[in-house]
């Protein structure tokens, strides 16, 4: 399993229920480029507990401003539709595991 591509279309549908983490990113930003193996790494692992997606900020301006998204990789958590966590930047997969177990 991969990271879900999360658009304007689907974004409601994908948080609506458990646990989602959802990394706001784009193809010209060089952190980005290196959260995409940990992200892969973390959905395959995560695949049976919880959802991982992936907004690409320059073609879902809408969804970026709506989480005031100001700098990537931009990471929020999601619970049952409701952000419960954000990280910026960088982040190793223990990191990720062991903010998003909190919520599973």
């Amino acid at each position: 399993m991969w990271a879900i591509v999360i658009t304007e279309q689907n974004f409601d549908e994908t948080i609506a229920s458990g646990v989602t983490l959802v990394d706001f990113w784009a193809e010209w930003c060089g952190p980005c480029q290196m959260m995409l193996p940990i992200l892969s790494d973390f959905a395959v692992k995560m695949e049976w507990k919880m959802k991982v997606g992936k907004v690409n900020v320059d073609e879902n301006w809408n969804l970026a401003a709506k989480f005031r998204v100001m700098s990537i990789p931009f990471l929020i958590i999601f619970k049952d539709w409701k952000a419960v966590e954000q990280l910026v930047w960088v982040q190793p997969i223990d990191s990720l595991e062991k903010i998003c177990e909190k919520y599973l």
